[in-house]
């Protein structure tokens, strides 16, 4: 009962919330798949290029490196051992949320962007997006790329602990509100990020 309010409460109570949003500079976007959120940003910009943290070789089928990422970060036995959702292991789920200190970054190559109730846009300033992209950069772990579940996406070694207080979401929370972005104070689930976009 009680995590459940501080679940709610840390939903819908704002960080930064004194901040004015970004009006131009660089569009990102946040989406979710319903369970899991992440953040779509181009592969290419004048102020960063992933070319050299996330190469096309690392893909099983270089072709597929597109023009926007979709980042990620998860505990790693659940990414590697649930590639569809009806593949989901209770136990594994558990392991997880019990805290585990073996994370890996996904990244998706995506061909094009939409706006949808899967993916919303969000608007930062140049400042916050280098902000955000030397956040995420700092995610990744030495070690060589991981095959993916399919020919356009790849995991990586990640860094950081995966538990149910520091879920894929509020990994995703927790990167927008260190750069100014109006979110709320604690975000675990899915509906938690995307309730503010």
């Amino acid at each position: 009962m009680l995590f459940g309010f501080c679940i709610i409460g840390g939903s819908v109570i704002p960080a930064n919330s004194g901040l004015p949003p970004a009006i131009d500079g660089v569009t990102i976007y946040v989406y979710t798949n319903g369970v899991h959120t992440g953040l779509v940003m181009p592969a290419v910009h004048p102020l960063h290029d992933w070319r050299s943290r996330v190469p096309a070789s690392d893909l099983a089928d270089p072709r597929h490196a597109a023009p926007w990422l979709l980042f990620g970060w998860g505990e790693r036995n659940f990414y590697l051992n649930t590639p569809t959702w009806d593949k989901v292991d209770p136990l594994v789920v558990l392991r997880a949320a019990a805290g585990s200190n073996t994370t890996l970054m996904h990244v998706d190559h995506l061909q094009r962007v939409w706006n949808g109730p899967d993916l919303r846009h969000l608007v930062l300033s140049p400042a916050q997006y280098r902000a955000l992209t030397k956040a995420i950069d700092a995610d990744f772990a030495p070690g060589p790329a991981i095959p993916g579940y399919g020919a356009d996406d790849a995991f990586y070694p990640g860094r950081g602990r995966y538990s149910a207080l520091r879920t894929c979401n509020e990994w995703t929370g927790g990167k927008l509100r260190g750069i100014g972005v109006r979110i709320g104070l604690w975000t675990p689930l899915s509906w938690s990020v995307m309730r503010w976009f």
